[in-house]
């Protein structure tokens, strides 16, 4: 059983959703016996996927920032050439900014807890993540053309690197907006 936080009730900044429209869930809540969420819950709810889906990307991103800064510790690091070492530096800056949008949202919260605020949290929180989801992929993007770039060679290294990246543009990106626009049409029929 979740605690009831105190939220804004005045909260709709149109200025906010043109930017970054708000989800509307039209279901009813997991539980609730009269198929209705009231506003408290939603927010409660959104809270808790916002900080689930957090919890994913920071383990991937912390993981894989970790193996980055390792590198530069082994023997082999010092033989690396200008073009192996800039992909490097691209793939340890990204990162570092990585882990910062996707922890960045646990210290608003605690910054701003009990300040009513709760919906605006949401909404930055999930700007953060874009933005996060961003510079994983191509922190994972340069991971991937660093070590394939010493392992084999330039052409297949940027082939595979360039698959990838539409893979996860196709995956993080392309799909959501199609299932978006796709439900959008079908919610108009």
């Amino acid at each position: 059983m979740s605690i009831p936080q105190p939220t804004r009730t005045d909260s709709h900044h149109p200025r906010t959703d043109a930017i970054c429209p708000r989800t509307t869930d039209s279901g009813p809540a997991p539980g609730d016996g009269d198929g209705e969420e009231s506003q408290q819950d939603r927010v409660n709810r959104r809270w808790g996927e916002v900080l689930q889906e957090t919890r994913v990307a920071q383990m991937g991103v912390q993981i894989l920032f970790g193996f980055l800064l390792s590198i530069s510790f082994t023997p082999h690091f010092r033989e690396l050439g200008t073009f192996d070492l800039t992909v490097y530096v691209i793939a340890v800056v990204s990162g570092a900014l990585a882990t910062g949008a996707l922890i960045a949202p646990a210290s608003i919260h605690r910054i701003l807890a009990g300040q009513r605020l709760k919906e605006e949290i949401i909404d930055v929180a999930g700007r953060l993540m874009m933005c996060g989801m961003a510079l994983l992929a191509l922190t994972v993007g340069s991971v991937v053309l660093l070590i394939l770039h010493v392992a084999v060679n330039n052409v297949v290294a940027e082939i595979v690197t360039a698959a990838i990246g539409l893979w996860f543009l196709a995956c993080w990106y392309a799909l959501p907006v199609w299932l978006r626009a796709r439900s959008n049409r079908s919610d108009q029929d």
